[in-house]
């Protein structure tokens, strides 16, 4: 058999496609890049926004020719997978194998099965499959945890990834220590919510660490670099920070989802917490991280967010000054109390504010990143970048960074860089030699491309 995964959504949903690729592989299935090339195409789906569940019905229109064509088996596994609108959908386009996130494992019964198949079972406990580590990657994400015990009004996550499970510290690092053996330089933790780790269903699991104590642990590994995601403002404690900076391999770095500056819409969206109370986590996490790197997420236009509210999520956002953000506009989702209870606003509303909100973030993107300019920045780069001649990568602080390629850093690897230009969403710089001076430059781009590429010409 001849397979491809098609994958949309979160980081969440690449590790799992790579932990459901490896099944594939011993299964005795060939991975191809194309749905032309594949006899088994399965599509892993997002539910958290309207917008990638069109996607996938789009597809699927597709797919269902070419199952009568050519007898192409279709698979669907992810979040949509789980839920009773992504099952109408199988329906309707005929999907072969339907898999829940808590049944990934059965893809081998799904595919020796002679009908339809669907796993979407939730397990209690996490199963202890590592996935091989990824090939010749600097980086790589590492699931601690699936589901989440908090019930937002907005979010469906519950629903589709079920109640928090935590793994085992010694499952963790086993799956580490492929990674490090792998060559693998900065590893992520993931989770719905890492600061929860190891209290599930509101209780501490015996034998799990804190997710400060699991920094540390992993901390210890030997890997270079550590990042986690995603953090909620309900769970998170000041000994996460300390143990941020008493960890050198942990990166300064936080996102820290605030998705209102407005105490009545964080109500309404039964997020736990305050604006004040989120404001002094910001405080705590610079007192001892003074040159953290702030992320968030912002929701716009939730149900009943009136122009004063959407105000106070401006101010908030002045207040903290926020390195970067990512911005929605409320999407309803099926199966949510608040699609079920309360009204939605006006799109033309909710996308106002968002242009408003982009332009305040794109002024505090280019102040931040203003003043990264001048500074020795260790970047990790991945390969090529998207003009011939550079390569692209990231820093300790997630900043996007583009360099020329560099006679001595012509490859991927971590560098140090000279940041030379800022613009709101990306950093500019040359790689540095040990005697701190560029190392020499490789052909460059011709004068003629350059010309196209305006921010790579001032370099």
């Amino acid at each position: 058999m001849k397979a491809t995964v098609m994958t949309y959504g979160c980081q969440m949903n690449e590790y799992d496609t790579h932990l459901v690729e490896s099944q594939l592989v011993s299964l005795g299935a060939d991975l191809v890049d194309s749905i032309e090339e594949a006899d088994f195409v399965l599509i892993n789906t997002c539910a958290v926004r309207g917008k990638p569940v069109d996607k996938v019905r789009s597809v699927l229109g597709d797919l269902r020719k070419q199952k009568a064509q050519r007898g192409l088996v279709v698979g669907m596994m992810g979040c949509l997978a789980q839920l009773e609108e992504g099952q109408q959908i199988a329906r309707k386009f005929e999907v072969d194998v339907l898999l829940g996130p808590g049944s990934l494992l059965d893809i081998g019964k799904a595919l020796e099965s002679n009908e339809r198949f669907w796993g979407l079972q939730f397990k209690d406990e996490l199963h202890d499959h590592i996935p091989p580590a990824p090939q010749g990657k600097l980086q790589a994400h590492l699931t601690i945890m699936r589901g989440c015990d908090h019930h937002c009004t907005y979010c469906i996550v519950p629903t589709t990834r079920g109640p928090q499970v935590s793994r085992t510290p010694d499952s963790i690092l086993r799956e580490l220590d492929g990674l490090l053996a792998a060559g693998v330089r900065e590893v992520t933790l993931l989770g719905q919510n890492v600061n929860a780790y190891g209290i599930d269903q509101g209780a501490r699991v015996a034998g799990i660490p804190s997710f400060a104590e699991l920094l540390r642990l992993v901390g210890q590994s030997g890997i270079e670099r550590i990042k986690f995601t995603t953090s909620h403002p309900m769970n998170f404690t000041e000994d996460v920070a300390l143990a941020m900076a008493e960890t050198p391999a942990v990166c300064e770095f936080v996102h820290l989802p605030v998705q209102s500056g407005s105490n009545a819409v964080l109500r309404r969206m039964a997020r736990e917490y305050t604006r004040e109370r989120y404001l002094e986590h910001i405080a705590a996490i610079r007192r001892h991280l003074p040159d953290v790197v702030l992320a968030t997420d912002i929701i716009v236009g939730f149900p009943g967010e009136t122009e004063a509210d959407f105000q106070q999520t401006l101010d908030l956002y002045d207040e903290v000054g926020y390195d970067s953000a990512y911005m929605f506009i409320y999407s309803a989702r099926p199966g949510t109390p608040s699609y079920r209870h309360f009204a939605d606003l006006p799109r033309e509303v909710k996308t106002e504010r968002l242009q408003r909100l982009i332009a305040r973030q794109k002024e505090w993107s280019q102040r931040r990143n203003a003043a990264k300019v001048g500074t020795v920045q260790q970047v990790l780069l991945r390969g090529d970048a998207f003009e011939p001649g550079f390569l692209e990568g990231h820093s300790r602080g997630n900043h996007p960074v583009v360099v020329p390629k560099a006679l001595g850093a012509d490859r991927a690897g971590i560098y140090p860089v000279h940041i030379g230009h800022a613009t709101p969403h990306m950093l500019y710089g040359a790689v540095l030699g040990a005697d701190g001076q560029p190392l020499p430059e490789l052909p460059r781009l011709t004068p003629e491309a350059a010309a196209l590429s305006a921010p790579l010409a001032m370099l």
